[in-house]
């Protein structure tokens, strides 16, 4: 199974989350439960915005950290509205 790092955003905080995962489908899930990260329990409406797989944990660990060290809101949009992989 691939690796995934991820964009979820919810309307409500108005915000971005980047994350990654080996299953997308259920960490989403948790997300949505207030089961994630302490972020994402303030909302519940986050939906996947942008999705990338990689073949090893590190790979998608690494990329997660490069879109966060970015501290862009620019280019988050940018990477979800371009389907952009860097």
């Amino acid at each position: 199974m691939p690796f995934t790092t991820y964009i979820i955003y919810s309307q409500i905080l108005d915000r971005y989350y980047i994350g990654s995962t080996e299953n997308i489908e259920k960490r989403l899930e948790r997300h949505i439960k207030g089961n994630g990260s302490t972020y994402t329990k303030k909302a519940k409406d986050w939906v996947l915005k942008w999705q990338c797989n990689f073949e090893t944990r590190t790979e998608a660990t690494s990329f997660e950290l490069l879109i966060k060290k970015k501290k862009s809101r620019k280019y988050i949009e940018y990477l979800i509205l371009t389907d952009k992989k860097a």
